[in-house]
Protein backbone atom coordinates (compact mmCIF):
# COMPACT_ATOMS: atom_id res chain seq x y z
CA UNK A 1 0.00 0.00 0.00
CA UNK A 2 1.00 3.63 -0.96
CA UNK A 3 2.15 5.75 2.17
CA UNK A 4 0.75 8.89 2.66
CA UNK A 5 2.87 11.72 2.16
CA UNK A 6 1.85 12.53 5.55
CA UNK A 7 0.18 10.55 8.34
CA UNK A 8 -0.91 12.20 11.99
CA UNK A 9 -1.57 10.43 15.28
CA UNK A 10 -2.75 11.79 18.24
CA UNK A 11 -3.94 11.36 21.79
CA UNK A 12 -5.80 13.42 24.70
CA UNK A 13 -6.46 13.05 27.68
CA UNK A 14 -10.13 11.18 26.29
CA UNK A 15 -9.28 9.35 23.56
CA UNK A 16 -5.14 7.49 23.03
CA UNK A 17 -3.97 7.11 19.67
CA UNK A 18 -6.00 8.29 17.20
CA UNK A 19 -5.06 8.31 13.51
CA UNK A 20 -6.08 11.68 11.98
CA UNK A 21 -6.24 13.03 8.60
CA UNK A 22 -4.08 15.91 7.50
CA UNK A 23 -5.83 17.02 4.32
CA UNK A 24 -5.00 20.97 4.01
CA UNK A 25 -1.74 22.67 2.95
CA UNK A 26 -1.21 26.62 3.53
CA UNK A 27 0.76 29.05 1.62
CA UNK A 28 0.57 31.02 4.88
CA UNK A 29 3.57 31.54 7.05
CA UNK A 30 4.84 28.45 9.19
CA UNK A 31 5.09 28.57 13.20
CA UNK A 32 7.28 25.54 12.92
CA UNK A 33 9.67 24.82 10.05
CA UNK A 34 11.51 21.88 9.75
CA UNK A 35 15.18 22.60 9.11
CA UNK A 36 18.04 20.33 7.58
CA UNK A 37 20.21 21.27 10.42
CA UNK A 38 21.27 17.53 11.65
CA UNK A 39 22.17 16.82 15.31
CA UNK A 40 22.97 13.53 17.35
CA UNK A 41 22.48 10.04 16.46
CA UNK A 42 19.60 8.07 17.96
CA UNK A 43 20.34 4.74 19.27
CA UNK A 44 16.84 4.14 20.88
CA UNK A 45 14.52 3.15 23.54
CA UNK A 46 13.68 1.17 26.22
CA UNK A 47 13.00 0.52 30.04
CA UNK A 48 14.77 -1.27 32.87
CA UNK A 49 13.87 -5.28 33.81
CA UNK A 50 12.91 -5.81 37.56
CA UNK A 51 11.81 -8.42 39.31
CA UNK A 52 8.31 -6.81 40.33
CA UNK A 53 8.02 -6.26 36.71
CA UNK A 54 8.55 -9.91 35.63
CA UNK A 55 6.26 -10.96 38.96
CA UNK A 56 3.59 -8.81 37.76
CA UNK A 57 3.35 -10.02 34.44
CA UNK A 58 3.06 -13.66 35.90
CA UNK A 59 -0.11 -12.61 36.93
CA UNK A 60 -1.51 -12.42 33.38
CA UNK A 61 -2.79 -15.38 31.11
CA UNK A 62 0.34 -16.56 28.62
CA UNK A 63 -1.78 -15.28 25.63
CA UNK A 64 -1.72 -11.77 26.70
CA UNK A 65 1.68 -11.74 28.78
CA UNK A 66 2.66 -12.95 24.98
CA UNK A 67 1.09 -9.93 23.60
CA UNK A 68 2.62 -7.56 26.13
CA UNK A 69 6.30 -8.26 24.99
CA UNK A 70 4.89 -8.20 21.47
CA UNK A 71 3.73 -4.75 22.09
CA UNK A 72 7.04 -3.92 24.21
CA UNK A 73 9.92 -5.57 21.88
CA UNK A 74 8.87 -6.70 18.85
CA UNK A 75 10.30 -4.66 15.85
CA UNK A 76 6.83 -4.78 14.26
CA UNK A 77 5.18 -4.30 17.51
CA UNK A 78 3.97 -0.81 19.20
CA UNK A 79 7.19 0.48 21.55
CA UNK A 80 10.39 -1.39 19.41
CA UNK A 81 12.49 -1.26 22.67
CA UNK A 82 15.64 -2.01 21.56
CA UNK A 83 18.41 -0.45 24.34
CA UNK A 84 17.23 -1.94 27.47
CA UNK A 85 18.60 -1.83 31.58
CA UNK A 86 18.88 -4.32 34.20
CA UNK A 87 20.28 -4.01 37.51
CA UNK A 88 23.69 -5.77 38.99
CA UNK A 89 22.23 -7.32 42.53
CA UNK A 90 18.83 -6.09 43.65
CA UNK A 91 17.29 -2.82 42.64
CA UNK A 92 15.03 -0.81 44.34
CA UNK A 93 11.96 -3.22 42.40
CA UNK A 94 13.77 -5.99 43.67
CA UNK A 95 11.52 -9.14 45.74
CA UNK A 96 14.27 -8.98 48.39
CA UNK A 97 18.10 -7.38 48.55
CA UNK A 98 20.70 -9.03 47.22
CA UNK A 99 24.34 -9.29 45.59
CA UNK A 100 26.29 -11.83 44.05
CA UNK A 101 28.77 -12.58 46.20
CA UNK A 102 27.61 -12.19 49.88
CA UNK A 103 30.89 -14.50 50.85
CA UNK A 104 33.10 -11.74 53.17
CA UNK A 105 36.81 -11.46 51.55
CA UNK A 106 36.04 -13.46 48.61
CA UNK A 107 38.32 -11.19 47.14
CA UNK A 108 38.98 -13.92 44.22
CA UNK A 109 35.07 -14.10 43.64
CA UNK A 110 34.98 -17.66 43.80
CA UNK A 111 31.58 -17.97 45.33
CA UNK A 112 30.05 -14.98 42.47
CA UNK A 113 27.34 -16.56 40.86
CA UNK A 114 23.40 -15.42 39.26
CA UNK A 115 21.30 -17.97 40.59
CA UNK A 116 18.48 -15.34 41.70
CA UNK A 117 18.78 -14.12 38.26
CA UNK A 118 17.96 -17.44 36.46
CA UNK A 119 14.53 -17.00 38.31
CA UNK A 120 13.53 -13.53 38.19
CA UNK A 121 15.34 -11.76 35.48
CA UNK A 122 17.18 -13.84 32.95
CA UNK A 123 13.49 -15.15 31.69
CA UNK A 124 12.08 -11.76 31.80
CA UNK A 125 15.35 -10.72 29.64
CA UNK A 126 15.07 -13.92 27.18
CA UNK A 127 11.61 -13.65 26.36
CA UNK A 128 12.26 -9.83 25.29
CA UNK A 129 15.47 -11.22 23.21
CA UNK A 130 13.31 -13.55 21.33
CA UNK A 131 11.18 -10.79 19.84
CA UNK A 132 14.60 -8.73 19.24
CA UNK A 133 18.05 -10.56 19.19
CA UNK A 134 19.80 -7.49 18.38
CA UNK A 135 18.75 -5.32 21.55
CA UNK A 136 21.66 -4.01 23.55
CA UNK A 137 21.96 -3.80 27.46
CA UNK A 138 23.31 -2.26 29.67
CA UNK A 139 23.77 -2.99 33.53
CA UNK A 140 24.18 -1.16 36.80
CA UNK A 141 24.59 -2.10 40.45
CA UNK A 142 22.33 -0.46 43.01
CA UNK A 143 24.74 -1.73 45.90
CA UNK A 144 28.25 -3.59 45.70
CA UNK A 145 28.50 -6.75 47.81
CA UNK A 146 27.41 -5.27 51.10
CA UNK A 147 30.93 -6.98 52.75
CA UNK A 148 32.51 -4.32 50.36
CA UNK A 149 30.95 -1.50 52.33
CA UNK A 150 30.68 0.40 55.30
CA UNK A 151 28.21 0.12 56.93
CA UNK A 152 28.23 -3.42 55.65
CA UNK A 153 24.51 -2.68 54.52
CA UNK A 154 23.14 -2.99 51.04
CA UNK A 155 21.38 0.40 51.71
CA UNK A 156 22.87 3.66 52.80
CA UNK A 157 26.65 3.89 52.98
CA UNK A 158 29.66 4.19 50.61
CA UNK A 159 32.24 1.58 49.24
CA UNK A 160 35.25 1.21 51.18
CA UNK A 161 38.22 2.64 50.02
CA UNK A 162 40.92 -0.36 49.90
CA UNK A 163 42.96 -1.52 47.04
CA UNK A 164 41.94 -5.68 47.55
CA UNK A 165 38.27 -4.24 47.89
CA UNK A 166 38.29 -2.58 44.73
CA UNK A 167 40.18 -4.71 42.57
CA UNK A 168 37.60 -7.60 44.09
CA UNK A 169 34.54 -5.14 42.74
CA UNK A 170 36.49 -4.55 39.44
CA UNK A 171 36.22 -8.27 39.13
CA UNK A 172 32.80 -8.34 40.47
CA UNK A 173 31.97 -6.53 37.14
CA UNK A 174 33.58 -8.90 34.92
CA UNK A 175 32.48 -11.94 36.40
CA UNK A 176 28.62 -10.57 35.72
CA UNK A 177 29.57 -10.00 32.26
CA UNK A 178 30.85 -13.50 31.81
CA UNK A 179 28.16 -15.26 33.69
CA UNK A 180 25.14 -13.47 31.71
CA UNK A 181 27.40 -14.34 28.60
CA UNK A 182 27.64 -17.90 29.36
CA UNK A 183 23.10 -17.74 29.23
CA UNK A 184 23.42 -16.43 25.99
CA UNK A 185 22.95 -12.47 27.17
CA UNK A 186 25.21 -10.08 25.76
CA UNK A 187 25.59 -6.71 28.26
CA UNK A 188 26.69 -4.09 25.53
CA UNK A 189 27.53 -1.80 28.65
CA UNK A 190 28.71 -1.19 31.92
CA UNK A 191 27.33 1.81 34.18
CA UNK A 192 29.21 2.38 37.16
CA UNK A 193 27.04 2.90 39.97
CA UNK A 194 22.74 3.86 40.12
CA UNK A 195 22.63 7.51 41.79
CA UNK A 196 26.23 8.37 42.88
CA UNK A 197 24.61 10.53 45.40
CA UNK A 198 21.73 8.31 46.27
CA UNK A 199 22.11 7.58 50.07
CA UNK A 200 18.61 5.64 50.45
CA UNK A 201 17.01 3.36 52.49
CA UNK A 202 17.14 1.01 49.64
CA UNK A 203 19.87 -0.50 47.87
CA UNK A 204 22.77 2.69 47.14
CA UNK A 205 25.91 3.58 47.59
CA UNK A 206 27.81 7.09 47.25
CA UNK A 207 30.07 8.15 45.40
CA UNK A 208 32.24 10.85 44.46
CA UNK A 209 33.52 12.46 41.02
CA UNK A 210 37.01 11.91 42.52
CA UNK A 211 36.11 8.21 43.44
CA UNK A 212 34.96 7.31 39.73
CA UNK A 213 37.25 8.71 38.48
CA UNK A 214 40.40 6.31 40.31
CA UNK A 215 37.83 3.45 39.97
CA UNK A 216 37.51 3.41 36.25
CA UNK A 217 41.04 4.72 35.73
CA UNK A 218 43.14 1.96 38.02
CA UNK A 219 40.32 -0.55 38.02
CA UNK A 220 37.59 -1.51 36.18
CA UNK A 221 39.25 0.05 32.91
CA UNK A 222 42.55 -2.50 33.37
CA UNK A 223 40.22 -5.25 34.54
CA UNK A 224 38.30 -5.40 31.25
CA UNK A 225 41.55 -5.26 29.12
CA UNK A 226 42.95 -8.00 31.27
CA UNK A 227 40.21 -10.19 30.79
CA UNK A 228 39.49 -9.34 27.08
CA UNK A 229 35.86 -7.71 28.15
CA UNK A 230 34.68 -5.94 25.21
CA UNK A 231 31.79 -4.18 26.82
CA UNK A 232 31.55 -0.55 26.91
CA UNK A 233 32.31 1.24 30.10
CA UNK A 234 29.59 4.62 30.89
CA UNK A 235 29.73 7.42 33.26
CA UNK A 236 26.73 6.99 34.95
CA UNK A 237 24.29 7.05 36.30
CA UNK A 238 24.59 10.26 37.63
CA UNK A 239 21.53 11.70 39.26
CA UNK A 240 22.61 15.16 40.97
CA UNK A 241 25.31 16.08 43.39
CA UNK A 242 24.74 16.84 47.40
CA UNK A 243 25.09 20.25 47.81
CA UNK A 244 26.01 20.75 51.73
CA UNK A 245 24.60 23.90 51.80
CA UNK A 246 20.99 23.20 50.67
CA UNK A 247 21.46 19.43 51.52
CA UNK A 248 19.63 18.11 48.48
CA UNK A 249 20.28 17.06 45.45
CA UNK A 250 22.11 20.06 43.08
CA UNK A 251 23.72 19.34 39.40
CA UNK A 252 27.17 20.28 39.74
CA UNK A 253 28.95 19.46 36.63
CA UNK A 254 32.31 20.22 37.99
CA UNK A 255 32.14 18.33 41.09
CA UNK A 256 31.22 14.76 38.94
CA UNK A 257 31.26 14.36 35.11
CA UNK A 258 34.19 17.04 34.62
CA UNK A 259 36.41 15.46 37.35
CA UNK A 260 36.40 12.00 35.53
CA UNK A 261 36.49 13.23 32.10
CA UNK A 262 39.01 16.02 32.35
CA UNK A 263 41.89 12.99 33.17
CA UNK A 264 42.58 11.62 29.91
CA UNK A 265 43.52 8.13 31.32
CA UNK A 266 40.09 7.79 32.92
CA UNK A 267 38.11 9.04 29.86
CA UNK A 268 39.65 6.44 27.71
CA UNK A 269 38.00 3.82 29.04
CA UNK A 270 34.40 5.62 29.26
CA UNK A 271 32.41 5.59 26.07
CA UNK A 272 29.26 7.47 27.03
CA UNK A 273 27.53 9.27 30.08
CA UNK A 274 23.95 8.31 31.94
CA UNK A 275 22.19 10.62 33.15
CA UNK A 276 18.93 11.14 35.35
CA UNK A 277 16.35 12.58 37.78
CA UNK A 278 18.61 16.02 38.61
CA UNK A 279 21.46 15.17 36.72
CA UNK A 280 19.00 16.17 33.67
CA UNK A 281 20.38 19.84 34.61
CA UNK A 282 24.20 18.96 33.66
CA UNK A 283 23.84 16.94 30.40
CA UNK A 284 23.85 20.09 28.55
CA UNK A 285 27.49 21.43 29.97
CA UNK A 286 28.62 18.24 29.48
CA UNK A 287 27.17 17.30 25.66
CA UNK A 288 29.07 20.71 25.38
CA UNK A 289 32.39 19.91 26.52
CA UNK A 290 32.67 16.36 25.58
CA UNK A 291 30.34 16.43 22.26
CA UNK A 292 32.56 12.85 21.06
CA UNK A 293 30.99 11.31 24.15
CA UNK A 294 26.97 9.37 24.12
CA UNK A 295 24.45 9.89 26.22
CA UNK A 296 21.85 8.33 27.57
CA UNK A 297 18.76 8.99 29.66
CA UNK A 298 19.02 6.18 32.02
CA UNK A 299 15.91 6.60 34.07
CA UNK A 300 12.47 7.63 33.76
CA UNK A 301 11.32 9.97 36.96
CA UNK A 302 9.53 7.26 38.76
CA UNK A 303 6.11 9.37 39.41
CA UNK A 304 3.52 8.65 42.70
CA UNK A 305 1.77 5.21 41.72
CA UNK A 306 -1.53 7.32 40.04
CA UNK A 307 -0.07 7.33 36.48
CA UNK A 308 -2.11 10.02 36.01
CA UNK A 309 -2.59 12.10 32.83
CA UNK A 310 -0.84 15.17 34.05
CA UNK A 311 2.41 13.64 34.80
CA UNK A 312 2.21 12.37 31.40
CA UNK A 313 2.97 15.74 29.88
CA UNK A 314 5.51 15.85 32.80
CA UNK A 315 7.62 12.97 31.09
CA UNK A 316 6.48 14.25 27.87
CA UNK A 317 8.62 17.60 28.27
CA UNK A 318 11.35 15.07 29.91
CA UNK A 319 11.54 13.02 26.93
CA UNK A 320 11.89 16.59 24.78
CA UNK A 321 14.39 18.01 27.38
CA UNK A 322 17.35 15.36 27.64
CA UNK A 323 17.01 14.85 23.08
CA UNK A 324 17.11 18.66 22.92
CA UNK A 325 20.22 18.96 25.19
CA UNK A 326 21.81 15.86 23.57
CA UNK A 327 20.78 12.49 24.76
CA UNK A 328 21.34 9.58 21.91
CA UNK A 329 18.59 7.39 23.94
CA UNK A 330 16.20 7.42 26.43
CA UNK A 331 15.00 4.64 28.71
CA UNK A 332 11.82 4.33 30.82
CA UNK A 333 12.16 2.96 34.65
CA UNK A 334 9.65 0.45 35.43
CA UNK A 335 8.05 -1.36 32.48
CA UNK A 336 5.39 -3.28 34.06
CA UNK A 337 3.94 -3.20 37.86
CA UNK A 338 1.09 -3.88 39.82
CA UNK A 339 -1.74 -1.30 40.41
CA UNK A 340 0.17 1.52 42.45
CA UNK A 341 3.84 -0.16 41.96
CA UNK A 342 4.75 -0.27 45.41
CA UNK A 343 7.90 -1.44 45.94
CA UNK A 344 9.33 -3.55 48.74
CA UNK A 345 10.57 -0.16 50.53
CA UNK A 346 6.97 1.45 50.33
CA UNK A 347 7.32 4.13 47.68
CA UNK A 348 4.71 4.23 44.80
CA UNK A 349 5.70 4.48 41.20
CA UNK A 350 4.28 5.23 37.78
CA UNK A 351 4.52 2.57 34.99
CA UNK A 352 4.36 2.43 31.48
CA UNK A 353 2.00 -0.90 32.21
CA UNK A 354 0.08 -1.42 35.12
CA UNK A 355 -1.16 -5.31 35.35
CA UNK A 356 -4.21 -6.00 37.81
CA UNK A 357 -3.89 -9.25 39.70
CA UNK A 358 -7.29 -9.63 40.70
CA UNK A 359 -8.97 -9.28 37.32
CA UNK A 360 -5.51 -10.72 35.55
CA UNK A 361 -5.63 -7.80 33.27
CA UNK A 362 -2.92 -5.28 31.55
CA UNK A 363 -3.50 -1.58 31.38
CA UNK A 364 -1.87 0.84 29.14
CA UNK A 365 -1.22 3.49 31.23
CA UNK A 366 -0.79 7.34 29.87
CA UNK A 367 3.21 7.30 30.14
CA UNK A 368 2.81 4.12 27.49
CA UNK A 369 1.40 6.57 25.07
CA UNK A 370 4.15 9.05 25.44
CA UNK A 371 6.64 6.72 24.64
CA UNK A 372 5.06 5.14 21.86
CA UNK A 373 4.40 8.34 20.47
CA UNK A 374 8.32 8.81 20.50
CA UNK A 375 9.03 5.02 19.95
CA UNK A 376 7.31 3.76 17.43
CA UNK A 377 8.13 6.00 14.69
CA UNK A 378 11.63 6.96 15.60
CA UNK A 379 14.12 4.03 14.35
CA UNK A 380 18.08 3.28 15.56
CA UNK A 381 19.81 5.38 13.91
CA UNK A 382 17.91 8.63 13.26
CA UNK A 383 19.07 11.85 14.09
CA UNK A 384 17.62 14.83 15.81
CA UNK A 385 17.11 17.67 13.43
CA UNK A 386 16.56 21.16 14.70
CA UNK A 387 13.21 23.17 14.33
CA UNK A 388 12.29 26.94 14.09
CA UNK A 389 9.18 28.77 15.17
CA UNK A 390 6.52 29.49 17.83
CA UNK A 391 5.76 25.53 18.55
CA UNK A 392 9.75 24.83 18.88
CA UNK A 393 9.41 24.55 22.66
CA UNK A 394 7.03 21.75 22.54
CA UNK A 395 8.52 19.89 19.49
CA UNK A 396 11.51 17.48 19.15
CA UNK A 397 11.82 16.39 15.34
CA UNK A 398 14.07 13.25 13.87
CA UNK A 399 15.42 12.33 10.29
CA UNK A 400 14.98 8.34 9.84
CA UNK A 401 17.25 6.72 7.87
CA UNK A 402 15.00 6.03 5.11
CA UNK A 403 14.77 9.54 5.11
CA UNK A 404 11.18 9.82 6.31
CA UNK A 405 11.02 12.86 9.15
CA UNK A 406 9.06 12.53 12.46
CA UNK A 407 7.73 15.66 14.43
CA UNK A 408 6.69 14.82 18.05
CA UNK A 409 4.92 17.43 19.19
CA UNK A 410 2.54 18.34 22.46
CA UNK A 411 -0.48 21.25 22.44
CA UNK A 412 -0.47 21.91 25.88
CA UNK A 413 -3.28 24.27 25.86
CA UNK A 414 -6.52 24.17 26.69
CA UNK A 415 -7.88 25.07 23.17
CA UNK A 416 -7.83 24.25 19.72
CA UNK A 417 -4.31 25.60 18.05
CA UNK A 418 -3.74 25.77 14.31
CA UNK A 419 -0.11 24.64 13.69
CA UNK A 420 1.38 25.45 9.87
CA UNK A 421 4.49 22.76 9.62
CA UNK A 422 6.80 23.35 7.34
CA UNK A 423 8.53 20.62 5.33
CA UNK A 424 10.73 21.97 2.41
CA UNK A 425 8.39 23.92 -0.06
CA UNK A 426 4.60 22.55 1.40
CA UNK A 427 3.11 23.83 4.46
CA UNK A 428 0.42 21.68 6.12
CA UNK A 429 -2.18 23.39 8.21
CA UNK A 430 -3.05 21.62 11.11
CA UNK A 431 -5.48 21.93 13.96
CA UNK A 432 -4.21 20.24 17.51
CA UNK A 433 -6.69 19.02 19.97
CA UNK A 434 -6.09 20.83 23.37
CA UNK A 435 -3.92 19.12 25.94
CA UNK A 436 -2.48 16.76 23.63
CA UNK A 437 0.57 14.69 22.14
CA UNK A 438 0.75 14.49 18.28
CA UNK A 439 3.37 12.37 16.24
CA UNK A 440 3.51 13.72 12.04
CA UNK A 441 5.64 11.03 9.56
CA UNK A 442 6.37 12.84 6.73
CA UNK A 443 7.34 10.77 4.26
CA UNK A 444 9.82 11.70 1.13
CA UNK A 445 7.97 13.90 -1.30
Amino acid sequence: MEKKLIQWVSTTKEAYWNTQEVVQTATGPANLSLTNQTDRIIEGFGGCFNELGFTALENLPEEERSQVFDELFSPDGACKFSICRLPIGASDYALEWYSHNEVDNDFTMEYFNIERDRKYLIPYIKEALKRNPDMKLFASPWSPPTWMKFPKAYNYGKLRWEKEILEAYALYFVKFIEAYEQEGIKIHQIHVQNEVVADQKFPSCVWSGEELQEFIRDYLGPAFERHNIDTEIWLGTINGVVNELFQKSSSDYDQMANVVLSDPEAKKYIKGVGYQWAGKYTIQQTVQSYPELRYMQTENECGDGENTWDYAQYVFNLFRHYFVNGANAYVYWNMVLEPFGLSTWGWKQNSMITVDPETRESIYNPEYYVMKHFSHFVDSHAVRIETTGAWTGNTVAFQNPDGSRVVVLANPFKDQRDLFLSNNNTTYRITLEPDSFNTFIINNE
